[in-house]
């Protein structure tokens, strides 16, 4: 019945990637390591991400006629995702200014570019795109009320998953289509509020919950995750042990993996652990992209909570930081 299994609305930057000792205090200058160049933005690396476990994927996303636009299409192509949603010109191609320190952790500032010029009119513009997916998955790099339009154009049947990031408040609509939504810790302080930081995670869950998300998933860095749905109420899913080298794009890998499984069906708890697992390989190279793991690849990687034999829907979890994968 449909064409893709993912199709990615969202941002198309180029990460332009400074390893350093420690990221700098506020006044401070610090030398870094030689200037490297991948193509990045979060839409992108969730593209990319899902093709590289076998997804159909498509990407709606705007970039600049420039080198970095050039850049970007031909890493998406090279990872089989079809671009005929790639629209170019109106501005430069996005760029993010990424510092990386020795623990893997980032620092990421975005000149959004040609991604601010994604307009609702080009989500309008790409009906047939959306009644031919099986999952949308969108973040915040691009204009909110792309997002929203995004969400008016969804084809019966099939989901929406949202990666609030850069985090803001969000529309009643939005919030009611998203299943999940799909947040780290910082993410889910901002939108609920500021949490106390004696709060649970669990009770984060349960606030995000009552906004109107069908299901809400929080990532806990070396703590693994929680997935909380109204059948099913929070559910832990546990970390999955390695050594970080560089959580650039990881939460990415986490995002489309999780929409890709469950678009094939699997559990929330199912595809939140198999996602981990996916964000646990990407931490452990460097880059965005370029640290995306295959299927194969990922089936070497368990949880702490895996036993001999566990299946791909039952093990797992995991999020950005520590030796843990990812967002």
């Amino acid at each position: 019945m449909y064409d893709y299994d993912l199709l990615v609305v969202g941002s198309a930057n180029a990460d332009l990637v400074i390893g350093v000792e420690r990221r700098p205090a506020a006044g401070e200058t610090v030398l870094g390591s030689d200037l490297t160049v991948h193509p990045g933005g979060k839409g992108a690396n969730q593209a990319v991400a899902a093709a590289r476990l076998g997804a159909r994927t498509a990407l709606l996303a705007r970039i600049g006629d420039d080198a970095h636009g050039r850049l970007l299409l031909d890493s998406q192509r090279a990872a089989r995702v079809d671009t005929v949603g790639v629209l170019v010109g109106g501005a430069a191609t996005g760029v993010a200014l990424i510092t990386v320190d020795p623990s893997g952790d980032n620092s990421i500032v975005v000149s959004p570019g040609a991604n601010a010029r994604l307009a609702p009119a080009d989500v309008r513009a790409a009906a047939g795109l959306f009644h031919a997916s099986r999952v949308v998955s969108a973040q915040l790099e691009i204009p909110l009320e792309t997002v929203v339009e995004t969400v008016r154009c969804l084809a019966p049947g099939s989901r929406f998953v949202l990666n609030p990031s850069p985090p803001r408040a969000l529309p009643a609509e939005v919030l009611a289509a998203c299943d999940p939504l799909i947040v780290n810790e910082h993410e889910a302080r901002v939108l609920i509020g500021g949490a106390p930081a004696g709060d649970r995670p669990a009770d984060w869950a349960g606030i995000l919950l009552a906004k109107g998300p069908k299901s809400v998933v929080v990532t806990l860095g070396p703590r693994g995750a929680l997935v909380a749905s109204a059948a099913d109420g929070v559910v832990e899913v546990p970390p999955v042990p390695v050594d970080a080298v560089d959580t650039t794009g990881a939460g990415d890998a986490f995002t489309a993996a999780l929409a890709w499984r469950l678009g094939a069906g699997a559990s929330l708890t199912g595809a939140a652990a198999y996602a981990a697992r996916v964000g646990a390989a990407a931490v452990t190279r460097r880059g965005a992209q370029a640290s995306f793991p295959t299927a194969d690849e990922v089936e070497g990687l368990r949880s702490t909570g895996d036993g001999p034999g566990d299946g791909a829907d039952s093990s797992g979890g995991g999020d950005r930081g520590g030796n843990s994968g990812a967002p």
